[in-house]
């Protein structure tokens, strides 16, 4: 089992952020803090077996493992998984650039399916990465590839940015 997929299993707790708690962070920091353990992952994440592994300023890094149970009745990976993987890159890739106080949601979301995922096609990487960052919109672009580097999908999703509410 490779590192990422060994952090998903050692993980006991996974769960949506408490925003009472991190209200006060930017969003590059709550993307560490669960990276390190501090914050737990999302639940999506253990039941379609991909994790965060990097985040950066304007760029976040998730890693998957397709597998049979992810497969759609002609025999390969369904569309959603990669789909759903695509999605949290490009939300990710915004939540870095959140101010304290900033929340985010998905208002438009564009995939590119180029090559069928099979279950046996191995560990994928998902990057994305702001093209625009402004008040209100922020847009994105994310890249899904084998680990030989071959394009496997690509995707571009526009986020709303507003105040978090806590209660």
């Amino acid at each position: 089992m490779s590192e990422p997929y060994s952090r998903i299993a050692a993980i006991r707790e996974f769960d949506t952020l408490p925003l009472a708690k991190i209200k006060d962070m930017d969003g590059l920091s709550v993307l560490r803090a669960m990276m390190n353990g501090d914050l737990p992952p999302p639940p999506i994440g253990r039941t379609l077996g991909f994790i965060l592994v990097e985040a950066d300023e304007g760029r976040a890094v998730f890693k998957g493992m397709p597998s049979f149970d992810y497969m759609n009745p002609l025999g390969t990976v369904h569309g959603g998984w990669a789909s759903t993987l695509l999605d949290s890159a490009l939300g990710c890739a915004v939540h870095t650039t959140t101010k304290p106080g900033e929340a985010y949601t998905t208002v438009e979301f564009k995939v590119n399916l180029v090559r069928p995922i099979m279950p046996d096609t191995g560990e994928v990487t998902c990057e994305g990465v702001i093209v625009h960052r402004g008040n209100r919109i922020a847009t994105s672009e994310a890249t899904l590839k084998d680990a030989k580097g071959k394009l496997l999908a690509h995707g571009s999703e526009t986020c709303i940015i507003f105040p978090m509410k806590t209660g």
